[in-house]
């Protein structure tokens, strides 16, 4: 695994270049490569052939020999001619960064439209490199063959097989789609508002997404571990109901045509009420990931800064010591659109529900209603839709106090008020 410090990057990157390393080697072990080695090349003069200087290449081809390493990983994006001609200087396979991104969610992908997605994806990826072979069928593994390895079909594709190919996946994608719209609005019948979670891979939204839910999310520590949207039903503290969003986790320098690809989770994000922005504040590099989730929800239209219904969740509180616990426990304390949490351990998880709740309870109207206490059907109405605040039985009457959406009001007086 090599990471190139490219010198015009390392002046003004928000990154530490032994993070960024770790961060690669952690995607080569999220599909169970053996990394036998990693190291961080710096590269004062890119060259347009190779990327890195012939000594440094040197230097990896005396490695792959001794270790017999059988794929070398670049941690940065390589023209199909650089990726060629390391692969005849190193004598051994060259993957750079897109190619094992897109290995790892060919692997990951499981719903109709994130399989297709990521077949768009590593199909276009694979059109500007004149393709050897692609490798799409009897894998052991899942991926895309990128890597090569056994129990693989070598089936040679041209570009004009591989552009059919394109077209036929965009209509698939289209009636996918068309289909996901239509449970949207069906799902906007029900006045459940939806709790998207965003965040930088491995931040620990699937492990809060299973504190909340009570559900059993895949949560590992590992990168990407989900990919596709998954959603559950919520009840929060004051028995208000919500649809919570787990959503793939973003990553720097994914590349472009992989944000495009992944529309379905976008698009839970942009039509949620609540975004929670999951942070994990025990990483060095937490600030650097910060911006590049808010990179990607600005490309969305979402100014994360000005935009009421984003809130940071600082996780993995846990893993701080005293002293800085201390300090993101002090700074949440005074930003109301922040709340420190663990969701490992449960810390704080009872602030998100209360701040959720009042998020929530925002728009509502508190409003007194006198209901027949022989109309059962208006009662449940208004105890399923709203917040009860208060009650008091006659002899014939409920007189209730409730906090409710106008929305909702309205509709209970079309249905249940009469004259």
């Amino acid at each position: 695994m090599v990471h190139p410090v490219l010198r015009n990057e390392a002046d003004g990157v928000l990154r530490h270049p032994e993070s960024c390393l770790d961060e690669a080697v952690g995607l080569a072990r999220a599909i169970d490569l053996e990394v036998v080695h990693a190291e961080c090349a710096r590269v004062n003069r890119p060259q347009p052939s190779i990327l890195l200087g012939s000594g440094t290449v040197e230097h990896f081809a005396q490695i792959v020999e001794e270790t017999e390493a059988s794929l070398v990983i670049l941690d940065h994006a390589l023209s199909p001619v650089q990726q060629r001609n390391l692969e005849k200087a190193l004598k051994v396979k060259v993957i750079d960064r897109t190619g094992l991104i897109l290995e790892i969610f060919g692997a990951r992908a499981r719903t109709r439209e994130g399989m297709l997605q990521v077949e768009l994806a590593a199909l276009t990826y694979q059109k500007s490199r004149l393709v050897r072979s692609w490798t799409h069928l009897e894998r052991q593994r899942g991926g895309f063959g990128f890597l090569g390895g056994p129990g693989e079909s070598q089936l040679e594709m041209d570009r004009r097989l591989i552009g059919d190919r394109i077209v036929k996946i965009k209509k698939e994608l289209e009636e996918v789609r068309r289909t996901r719209g239509l449970h949207r609005k069906a799902r906007a019948k029900v006045p459940y508002p939806v709790v998207a979670l965003v965040g930088y891979t491995n931040a620990g939204k699937s492990t809060l997404f299973n504190r909340l839910a009570n559900a059993d999310v895949f949560a590992k520590d590992l990168l990407f571990a989900t990919l596709d949207p998954t959603m559950r039903q919520v009840t929060l503290p004051s028995g208000r109901k919500v649809i919570l969003s787990d959503t793939v986790g973003f990553i720097s320098d994914l590349p472009h045509g992989l944000v495009a690809a992944f529309r379905a989770t976008l698009e839970e994000v942009d039509a949620a009420d609540i975004i929670l922005h999951v942070r994990d504040v025990s990483h060095q590099d937490s600030e650097a990931q910060k911006a590049d989730v808010h990179e990607v929800m600005s490309d969305m239209g979402i100014d994360p800064e000005a935009d009421d219904r984003v809130i940071e969740v600082l996780n993995k509180i846990d893993a701080l010591d005293e002293e800085s616990r201390e300090a993101i426990l002090a700074q949440t304390a005074r930003n109301p659109r922040a709340v420190a949490v663990s969701a490992l351990s449960g810390a704080g998880i009872a602030d998100l529900d209360r701040l959720l709740d009042q998020r929530m309870n925002a728009h509502r109207h508190v409003v007194d209603l006198s209901v027949e206490l022989g109309d059962g059907a208006a009662l449940a109405w208004l105890y399923e839709k709203g917040e009860v605040l208060d009650r008091r039985d006659d002899e014939a009457q409920a007189h209730i106090q409730v906090a409710i959406d106008p929305a909702d009001l309205a509709r209970f007086e079309k249905r249940f008020v009469h004259g």
